[in-house]
């Protein structure tokens, strides 16, 4: 599918749906930060549209995370629902990538 076609979803709306960001406010000044890469292009404004088959960026404690958007979310349902949006292209959590490095 070419880039900027198709449904979308803001870049807040998505990582807050995913549960990747506590709360949508955390979820925006997140965006805002310009800490965030969407297909390798650092965003700064929260309403970047994401869109299915998108690369997004993010660090997450000392671990930067990269998913894969799988399908866009139509709300924040519970965690089994909300990790079918996505796929982790990186480990997903401080302590996979703490045993890593320690093997």
């Amino acid at each position: 599918m070419p880039l900027g076609h198709g449904p979308s979803l803001r870049l807040d709306k998505f990582l807050w749906f995913v549960r990747l960001s506590p709360s949508r406010s955390s979820a925006q000044a997140l965006a805002e930060r310009g800490i965030v890469r969407l297909n390798g292009r650092r965003i700064e404004r929260a309403h970047a549209a994401v869109r299915v088959g998108d690369l997004i960026t993010l660090p997450q404690g000392n671990v930067v995370r990269v998913i894969r958007v799988e399908k866009l979310p139509e709300r924040r349902g519970p965690a089994p629902e909300a990790q079918l949006c996505y796929s982790a292209i990186t480990p997903g959590s401080a302590p996979e990538a703490q045993q890593a490095a320690e093997s």
